[in-house]
């Protein structure tokens, strides 16, 4: 977990054993989730982002930047929950 945008670049950077799934939010300070995603890409393009935001406006730039999905704010824990276990589930095949 990280505290802004330039963090979460930095923190994914570190880890040995990359995670399956990064879920990004928008607006943060320092460096925004778009910013934020696409150094992640630039640097592993096979990383996979499910950007969250309650800026509709955005879906489709971080669509186009590479998110494989996107979330509507505000969502519920369930729904999260569902949507992790479908991208992880589609991204093992």
């Amino acid at each position: 977990m990280a505290k802004n945008g330039r963090e979460a670049v930095e923190l994914y950077k570190t880890l040995q054993k990359k995670p399956e799934l990064i879920i990004m939010d928008h607006r943060m300070p320092i460096k925004n989730g778009l910013d934020a995603m696409k150094e992640i890409i630039q640097y592993d393009n096979s990383a996979k982002v499910v950007f969250a935001s309650g800026d509709k406006l955005i879906e489709r730039e971080v669509r186009q930047e590479g998110a494989i999905d996107f979330l509507h704010k505000p969502f519920s824990n369930a729904h999260l929950i569902e949507k992790i276990k479908t991208l992880i589930s589609i991204a093992q095949y």
